[in-house]
């Protein structure tokens, strides 16, 4: 086992990916704040776009607890899954005073659960605990030859090969491994440094099923109503934006068409039609359309600003 260990971290230093802003600093808050950005989301996107912008703006975890959850948002827009950013801003008022460093402390507050909370204690407090996301998982099951195992089995695996000498870049490096060799699809066995104890590197697809995505096909129709320069806006409850501004729902009228756009949207896939309106009985939000990607909108909704520029 320790030769195995070994090899791992001799490939480690060699191919991992320590330009990552957050494995070079010793910062919890960011530390925390990439954990919850890197959660279904590129790991490209948020080192190149998202947690610099955050930090510019929200450089310590106080600056983010004494911002508006609107402002919040406005930033985060674009990630995806906005409950991430409500739960981070939760957080960031329950423990600005006093960030926990145990896992069970840590997971008391808002999104955060097991593997967030191994993280944190792993790569930021530098603590000896094992961490197990999906490509650590998936290491473990082919390495160990797991089956259908549980979630428990296999934290209990990483807990069994955990290198108590160096735990916090064993973690890193078999996160690493995950990523870049052992994929879901066609992993690299032949150069894997795990390959001479490897009980699953002959059938090594078999490991690891892959359940087909179910895509959500919808149509949606917006009005667009603007006045002054200004652009109205709802405060949305529905599933894929709740609490957020966006255009309001509108029947359709031909003549009125805009245009229309496609949006993905976590299982969604959108066909967008735009229509143009001068009336509306709900109430709306009113917001300045110089200031209108400054607002808490999604994604989806910035798209618009094509059609009335």
């Amino acid at each position: 086992m320790k030769e195995i260990q070994s090899n791992l971290l001799k490939w480690y230093e060699i191919y991992g990916r320590n330009y990552l802003p957050w494995r070079n600093t010793n910062n919890i808050y960011h530390v925390y704040l990439s954990e919850v950005m890197l959660q279904q989301t590129q790991v490209s996107r948020v080192m190149e776009i998202y947690y610099p912008l955050f930090l510019e703006r929200f450089p310590t975890i106080e600056n983010l607890a004494n911002a508006s959850l609107d402002e919040v948002l406005a930033l985060w827009s674009g990630l995806g899954y906005y409950s991430r950013a409500r739960n981070l801003h939760k957080t960031a008022i329950l423990s600005k005073n006093n960030f926990p460093s145990s896992q069970s402390e840590l997971k008391k507050l808002p999104g955060i659960g097991q593997y967030t909370a191994s993280a944190i204690c792993s790569f930021g407090y530098h603590q000896n605990i094992p961490v197990v996301d999906t490509n650590i998982a998936r290491v473990m099951k082919r390495f160990f030859g797991l089956r259908d195992s549980s979630s428990k089995i296999i934290w209990e695996k990483a807990e069994e090969f955990l290198n108590h000498q160096r735990s916090r870049d064993h973690n890193l490096a078999l996160m690493d491994l995950g990523s870049l060799l052992c994929t879901p699809k066609k992993p690299k066995c032949e150069i894997c440094p795990l390959n001479k104890r490897c009980l699953g590197k002959f059938e090594p697809e078999s490991f690891t099923q892959i359940k087909k995505k179910e895509y959500e096909y919808l149509e949606l129709f917006y009005g667009v109503y603007i006045k002054n320069n200004k652009i109205a806006l709802v405060c949305t409850s529905g599933n894929m934006y709740k609490n957020m501004l966006e255009l309001p729902s509108v029947d359709p009228v031909e003549e009125d068409f805009l245009g229309s756009f496609r949006h993905s949207y976590t299982k969604y896939r959108l066909l967008v039609k735009l229509y143009k309106i001068d009336e509306l009985e709900e109430e709306v939000i009113w917001i300045n359309l110089n200031s209108f990607e400054s607002t808490p909108i999604s994604s989806l909704t910035k798209k618009v600003k094509k059609f009335i520029a």
